[in-house]
C-alpha cells in the first residue's frame, strides 16, 4: 500500500509504527505543538516531537502548571448566589466563594438551566462560549457546550465568526471568495520558497503567530522556508510600526508606518502602478469588477482627492519614493502581498483586507504559484500548508433550533442593550435578551475590550457559568465555578486539518483535586435534565474517542493509505496523514478558468466595486476600499499609540501562570515595550513600572526601552490575567498589564461589527506609588506577590 507523500521539499512522513515519536515518554498534543511528556510526581518533563525543527517555547508553560496553585480543584459556588439566588447583581472579583459537592453543584445548576429555558426560552441563554480552549478533538469545550445545549435546551443563543478575523471573514466572502480557503488553502510556503520575489507584509509575519494552530502542529516549518527563500533572493518586506513583526530568518526590509494607515499606503501604491502605466489591463478586464469606478476614486475623480504616493507619503510616514519604488517592485517579479489579522482588528478593519485584494489584482498576479494575495499568511500555523486529504475526527454537535446570534465581539453591546436594533452584513437584528451565560474553554476577560464596560455587561444577567481548569477572571467572576481537567488529565485525540498528523493524546497524569472532563459534567447535568442517552449516545469517553477516529480511517482506507485500527493508532501514538496537492485552491482555478470556475461572490469575479455592499449604505463601510482615517486619534490627552497584539510566551491567556510566561515578565507585571524617545520625554527608564492610561482605564506595566518599536507607538501584549484593584472604584487599575481595560469596545464597521482590541491611544507615566500586591495567579482567599 502507499503511503502519505513528503510535505516539502525536505519533510518525510515516520510510519505508524515509528516508535520515534513515544520514546522520550506519554505523545500528546497542544495548540502550539505535539511532544511528549513525562511526569515526576512534581514537574513535567516535556520533550517536542523528534520531527519538529522549531519547535514552540510555549511548551515550557506547561512545567509546572499541572499542580500550580491557580488550579481549580473543586466545584465553587458565589455565596451571594446561594443566598440570594439568581438575578442581576453587581459583580465583582472578590473570594466570596463557597465550596459545593459536585452533587448539589449539578442539582442546583440543572435547576437553574430548566429554570430559564421554562421562564425565557432558550433565547435566553448564551453558550456561545468564545475561546481556543485545548487541543483534541472530543473534548473540545466549544464543541462540548454547544452540543450540551442544543440536546438539552433545543438550542441556545450563538456567536459567529472570531475576535482574530471578525472583520476579514464577512467582507472577503463579498468581493473574493471564502475566508478559509483564501487563508488556508492558497500560497503554500513551498510555493514561496520556490516562486516569489517580493512578498509584501502588511502587518508582517510574527514568527510567534506562526507556532500556533488551533488542533496541533507537530512540524513548525517557517523559520526554515523563509530562511531558503531568502537565501534564494526573495525580498521581505513588512509594513509595521514593530520591527519584529518579521522574523530575522526572513532578512526582511522594515518599513514602520503610523498604526491605521495602510490603506493610505495601499491607495498610493495603487495610484502608482495606474499612473505609470503599471496595472494588468488584461487581468482587471477578465477577472474583475468595478475598476473603472475605483480607478476614478483614485485620480480624484470621485471626491476631488488624488491618492497618490505623496498624499499617501503625508498619512503613513513613509516616503512617497518608497511607495512609488515598491510599487515598481510589485510587477517587475513574482509578487505576493499578505495581511495580517492585525490591520482588520481595527476601526474601519474590512478596508485593509479589500484594498490589499485590490491591489493584488491591479498586478495581475493573482492564482499565480507564490504570488497573488493571500490573507493572514503568516498569522497563524495553519496557514501557508497543504491541507490534509482526509477528514479528522469531529464532534457532532447537533441542530441549534434558536436563529438569534451576535458577531463574537458584541457581547457587551448585546447584554447592556437587549431588544435593541443592530445592523450586520446587510441585516437588522435585535439583540436577544439573556439571563444565562455558560463559558467553558475560554476568558472573555483577556480578549474582549473596554474591561471596565464587560464587567457592567455581565452584571445584567441572573448567572453565569464556568467551567476552567485555573482561577482565570472569568472564574473569580462567574457565579458557579467548575473545576475542568487540563488535556494531560484525559486522553483525546490531537489533530488540525493542515498537519499531516493524527496524534494519540494520551493522558499522563490523574486528574487534579475533583477536576472533572467537560463531557462528564455535561453527562450529570443531562442525567439531571432527563435527556443523558441523547446527549452521550450511551457512549463513553473513550468509546467516542473510537468512533470519531472512524471516518478518518475509513477516508483512509477508500484513499489507499494505511488505515490502522483505533488501538494500533492508539498505542503507536500517531499515524500519517495524506496531504492534497498544493494546487493552488480557488483562486488557480478561477485563473485558469473563470468561467468553469467561479468565484463564490455575486459577480463569480473579484469585486473592486461590490455592488452588494453599496446597497447596504453603510457610510462605514462603502462599496469599493476606500480610506476612512480612525475616529479616535493620538491627542494631547492620549499621545501614543497602544499595540496591543498577541503575546510570544503564550497562546492568548492561556497558562499565564506557566515558567514561560512568567520569565517574561518583570515586577510581576507584563511588559511594554516603549522607544527610548518616547521614554526620554517622561523619564522612563528601561525596568521601571508604569502607567498606561486613557478615558477608559488604566494598567500598570514594566516598561523595556526598544528602537524596535517607532516612535509614538507603545507595545503591550494580551494574555495578562486582568487583576483589578480598587473595585469599589468605577475604574479600577489593572496591577498585571492587561491592556483591553484601555482598548475601545466597538465594531470594525455595521458591515462585520468585528473587534477593534488591536489599537488604541494612550498616555504613559513612570508609576511612583506603592508597588500594588499582584493577586492574579492566586486562589480565592489566598495572598499575593508584590509587583
Amino acid at each position: 500500500m502507499r503511503r502519505p507523500s513528503a510535505i516539502g521539499t525536505t519533510l518525510g512522513e515516520p510510519r505508524m509504527d515509528d516508535p520515534r515519536s513515544r520514546s522520550a515518554g506519554t505523545p500528546h498534543a497542544a495548540h502550539w505543538g505535539s511532544f511528549s511528556a513525562r511526569w515526576d510526581g512534581e514537574r513535567l518533563a516535556v520533550t517536542p516531537h523528534p520531527d519538529d525543527p522549531a519547535p514552540s517555547p510555549i511548551l515550557g508553560n506547561f512545567t509546572d502548571a499541572l499542580r500550580h496553585k491557580a488550579r481549580i480543584t473543586r466545584p465553587m459556588v458565589r455565596r451571594g448566589w446561594l443566598e440570594r439566588g439568581p438575578g442581576p447583581r453587581r459583580r465583582d472579583f472578590s473570594d466570596d466563594l463557597v465550596a459545593v459537592g459536585w452533587d448539589e453543584v449539578l442539582d442546583r445548576l440543572a435547576g437553574e438551566i430548566t429554570r430559564v429555558k421554562a421562564e425565557f426560552g432558550a433565547q435566553a441563554i448564551y453558550g456561545g462560549s468564545y475561546g481556543w480552549a485545548s487541543a483534541g478533538r472530543f473534548h473540545h469545550a466549544s464543541g462540548q457546550i454547544h452540543r450540551f445545549f442544543n440536546v438539552a435546551c433545543g438550542g441556545y443563543v450563538r456567536s459567529v465568526n472570531s475576535y482574530s478575523a471578525g472583520a476579514s471573514s464577512v467582507i472577503l466572502p463579498h468581493v473574493l471568495g471564502a475566508f478559509e480557503v483564501l487563508s488556508r488553502r492558497n500560497i503554500t510556503w513551498e510555493q514561496i520558497a520556490e516562486h516569489t520575489d517580493l512578498v509584501l507584509a502588511f502587518g508582517g509575519m510574527p514568527l510567534k503567530n506562526q507556532m500556533i494552530a488551533s488542533g496541533g502542529i507537530t512540524r513548525h516549518v517557517e523559520p526554515d522556508a523563509m530562511t531558503r527563500a531568502a537565501a534564494r533572493g526573495t525580498l521581505f518586506c513588512s509594513v509595521s510600526p514593530l520591527r519584529d513583526d518579521m522574523p530575522e530568518e526572513a532578512r526582511p526590509l522594515w518599513l514602520p508606518i503610523r498604526p491605521g494607515t495602510d490603506v493610505a499606503m495601499m491607495l498610493g501604491l495603487a495610484h502608482t502602478l495606474l499612473s505609470e502605466d503599471l496595472h494588468d489591463r488584461a487581468f482587471l478586464a477578465r477577472y474583475c469588477v468595478g475598476f473603472d469606478i475605483f480607478a476614478g476614486y483614485l485620480t480624484g475623480a470621485e471626491d476631488g482627492i488624488v491618492k497618490d504616493a505623496a498624499w499617501a507619503a503625508g498619512i503613513t510616514g513613509i516616503a512617497a519614493t518608497t511607495i512609488q519604488d515598491l510599487a515598481r517592485r510589485l510587477v517587475a517579479g513574482r509578487s505576493l502581498i499578505t495581511v495580517a489579522h492585525a490591520l482588520q482588528r481595527a476601526q474601519y478593519g474590512e478596508q485593509p483586507v479589500w484594498m490589499a485584494a485590490v491591489l493584488s489584482a491591479m498586478t495581475g498576479q493573482i492564482g499565480l504559484p507564490g504570488g497573488g494575495y493571500n490573507y493572514a499568511l503568516g498569522a497563524m500555523g495553519h496557514t501557508g500548508r497543504r491541507v490534509n486529504a482526509v477528514p479528522i475526527p469531529t464532534m457532532p454537535q447537533g441542530r441549534n433550533g434558536v436563529a438569534d446570534f451576535i458577531p463574537v465581539a458584541r457581547i457587551a453591546d448585546m447584554l447592556l442593550n437587549p431588544g435593541e436594533p443592530y445592523d450586520y452584513n446587510g441585516q437588522r437584528l435585535t439583540y436577544p435578551d439573556i439571563k444565562l451565560i455558560y463559558w467553558a474553554g475560554g476568558n472573555p476577560f483577556h480578549h474582549h475590550q473596554d474591561l471596565t464596560r464587560l464587567r457592567r455587561a455581565f452584571s445584567q444577567v441572573d448567572t453565569i457559568v464556568c467551567h476552567e481548569t485555573a482561577w482565570t477572571p472569568m472564574a473569580r467572576f462567574a457565579d458557579i465555578v467548575l473545576p475542568a481537567t487540563m488535556t494531560l488529565e484525559r486522553d483525546d485525540i490531537g489533530a488540525a486539518a493542515t498537519d499531516p498528523r493524527l496524534i494519540a493524546m494520551r493522558q499522563v497524569v490523574e486528574p487534579i483535586g475533583e477536576a472533572r472532563d467537560d463531557f462528564t459534567i455535561f453527562s450529570g447535568v443531562a442525567a439531571r435534565m432527563g435527556c443523558e442517552q441523547a446527549f452521550t449516545e450511551g457512549r463513553s469517553a473513550r468509546q467516542w474517542l473510537e468512533h470519531l477516529y472512524q471516518p478518518t480511517r475509513q477516508a483512509l482506507a477508500d484513499k489507499g493509505w494505511p488505515a490502522p485500527s483505533f488501538e494500533t493508532f492508539w498505542q503507536a501514538g500517531e499515524i500519517a496523514l495524506p496531504s492534497a496537492p498544493d494546487d493552488g485552491g480557488i483562486l488557480r482555478a478561477f485563473r485558469a478558468d473563470p468561467k468553469a470556475n467561479p468565484l463564490t461572490t455575486p459577480s463569480g469575479r473579484i469585486e473592486i466595486v461590490c455592488e452588494t455592499i453599496a446597497g447596504f449604505r453603510y457610510d462605514d463601510c462603502p462599496g469599493h476600499p476606500t480610506w476612512l482615517p480612525a475616529t479616535e486619534q493620538p491627542d494631547a490627552a492620549a499621545p501614543l499609540t497602544l499595540i496591543a497584539n498577541q503575546p510570544a510566551t503564550r497562546l492568548h491567556s492561556q497558562l499565564d501562570f506557566g515558567a514561560y510566561s512568567q520569565s517574561a515578565k518583570r515586577h510581576g507585571c507584563e511588559v511594554m515595550r516603549i522607544n527610548p524617545y518616547d521614554a526620554a520625554e517622561r523619564a522612563i527608564a528601561d525596568g521601571d513600572l508604569v502607567r498606561l492610561f486613557n478615558a477608559r482605564g488604566a494598567c500598570l506595566a514594566a516598561a523595556r526601552l526598544s528602537d524596535a518599536v517607532m516612535p509614538g507607538v507603545v507595545h503591550l501584549p494580551t494574555g495578562a490575567w486582568y487583576d483589578p484593584q480598587g473595585e469599589d472604584t468605577d475604574e479600577p487599575l489593572c496591577v498585571h498589564g492587561n491592556p483591553n481595560v484601555l482598548t475601545r469596545d466597538i465594531g470594525t464597521s455595521r458591515l462585520a461589527q468585528g473587534c477593534c482590541g488591536q489599537v488604541t491611544t494612550v498616555q504613559c507615566e513612570r508609576y511612583t506609588g506603592a508597588r500594588p500586591t499582584i493577586r492574579a495567579h492566586e486562589p480565592p482567599g489566598q495572598a499575593g506577590e508584590q509587583a
